[in-house]
Formats: C-alpha cells, structure tokens, sequence
C-alpha cells in the first residue's frame, strides 16, 4: 500500500467517523440515515457523468452491493437506537476486516504476512473484549444489531472492491450503487414506514447535504482504494475510523468511556497500525 493510498484512507475514515456521529446525534435516527442515503444521488449523478460507463461485468456486482448497502443502512439505523456509538462503531467496524481477511485467504487466494495476520488478530481480540462489555452491561440486543452490521460491512467491502476492479471505473461503479441504493431504500421505506417519507421535509438540508457528502465521499474513496491494495488491508485501515469516532463520542456527544472499552479499542487501533507496517 503506498502512502498516497494510506492517507487517502484515513481521510475517508474520519469522514466516515463524522457521519456516524450525525446519525447517532440525530433525535431521528432513521429520518437522518434515510436523508443521508438520498443526499447521495445528486453527487452520485455528477459522479456518472464524469465516469465511463462501468464494464457490463460488473453490473451483478452493483446490483448485490446496492442490496447489501441497504441491509447495512437499516441494521446501522437500529444499531445506534439501542447503543452508544463508542460501542456500536468498534463492534461493527471491527468485525469486517476479521471476516473480510477470512473470506480473502480461503476463497481469493490473497496472500497476507504474518505481520498483517497478527493484526487482523490483535483487531479480533478487541473485538471480543467489546463484546463481553455489552453482554456485561445487559445490552446484547445492541451487539447482536452491531455483529449483524459488521456482516453487512464485510459483505459489501468484498463486493464493492470485486466490482469496482471488474468495472474499471472506482467512481462510476460506486456512483451506479449509490442511485440504486437511494432506489431501493426510497422503496423500502415507502412500503414499511411511508410516515418516514412524509417526514423528509423536517430535515436540515444543509446538514442532510454535508452528511451525504461526507458519506459519499468517506466510501468513494475506499472503492478506489481497493482498486489499488489488497481489499483485506484496506479495511482493516479503513477501521483506523473506530479511533476518531471515539474521539467524538467521548468530546462531542459526551458518552462515558469506561477503561474496558479504552482498552478493547486500543487494541483495535494497534492492529490498524500493524497492518500498515507489514505491507
């Protein structure tokens, strides 16, 4: 991985990191996920004009990515009803990458160091260590939304970054998948929670438009990223995010950080690192 590409993504992190915390700070936790997955398209059709047309190949992959978007977006949604972000956004963030690195040894065949396994490892003991702290504290319904989410997260970064290299086009790829998820989301909604639609004009467009951009831009850049490293390796840095939403839960929504957590969490942070170093 060069630096370019090193930076470039822990820039997305912490955009990614931010929109996490507009929706977890939102009164509305699904009107700001769905405001957000609609603030998508109008950067998502500048995106398609820019772009070349996506490889005919690649169309199954935006098709299944859309849909798995979506599952993620929901789940995301419920999550931060039951949990504080320093919990969900660990959990979930840190999940991918363990069962992303699973999936890439045994079925792509990628080749990781014993550097980066270690990592992956020290960024699933983390994990199990936040885990045990929402069990502890009564909360499971908070860690299985969050495990649920983490899957979803592993499912679209092997999709997306499969695509997106079949495409020959990062930006185009992901510009399609995101005017399909506004789609099937916008349809979803309108037959589960029509209210919900009704409601859109209640929304900050300034703050709407800032998140979405934030957002669109926070995953544009890991698609490219994975265009141009190993998938594995981009998302365990990708997930270098888990330190900066910290940060904000701690300083900006004022959740209590219990030592546990600080140390599940720093373990996370420590793999990230050590996925670097050994690549």
């Amino acid at each position: 991985m060069t630096l370019t590409v090193f930076f470039a993504v822990l820039c997305s992190a912490l955009l990614h990191a931010g929109w996490n915390s507009f929706v977890k700070g939102s009164a509305r936790k699904d009107l700001a996920t769905f405001s957000l997955v609609l603030a998508h398209v109008p950067i998502a059709v500048i995106g398609v004009v820019a772009s070349p047309l996506p490889d005919a190949a690649s169309f199954a992959y935006v098709l299944v990515g859309a849909l798995l978007h979506v599952g993620y977006q929901l789940f995301l949604m419920r999550s931060y009803m039951h949990g504080d972000l320093s919990q969900i956004y660990p959990l979930a963030r840190g999940l991918s990458p363990v069962l992303i690195t699973l999936v890439s040894l045994v079925f792509l065949k990628v080749h990781l160091g014993p550097i980066e396994l270690a990592a992956i490892a020290i960024i699933a003991v983390g994990i199990a260590m936040q885990a045990k702290s929402a069990w502890h504290s009564r909360n499971s319904q908070s860690f299985i939304l969050a495990f649920v989410t983490g899957c979803f997260i592993a499912g679209y970064s092997l999709i997306d970054g499969t695509g997106a290299r079949i495409a020959g086009t990062a930006l185009g790829f992901y510009s399609w998948l995101s005017i399909l998820n506004a789609i099937f989301m916008l349809a979803f909604m309108a037959v589960t929670k029509p209210s919900l639609i009704r409601a859109l004009p209640k929304v900050s467009l300034t703050n709407a438009a800032i998140s979405g951009a934030g957002s669109f831009c926070a995953y544009a850049i890991v698609i490219w990223a994975c265009t141009q490293a190993p998938i594995a390796l981009v998302s365990a840095l990708r997930e270098s995010s888990i330190l900066f939403a910290i940060l904000i839960a701690r300083f900006v929504l004022k959740e209590q950080i219990t030592r546990h957590r600080m140390l599940a969490v720093s373990l996370i942070a420590t793999g990230v690192v050590l996925s670097r170093l050994g690549h």
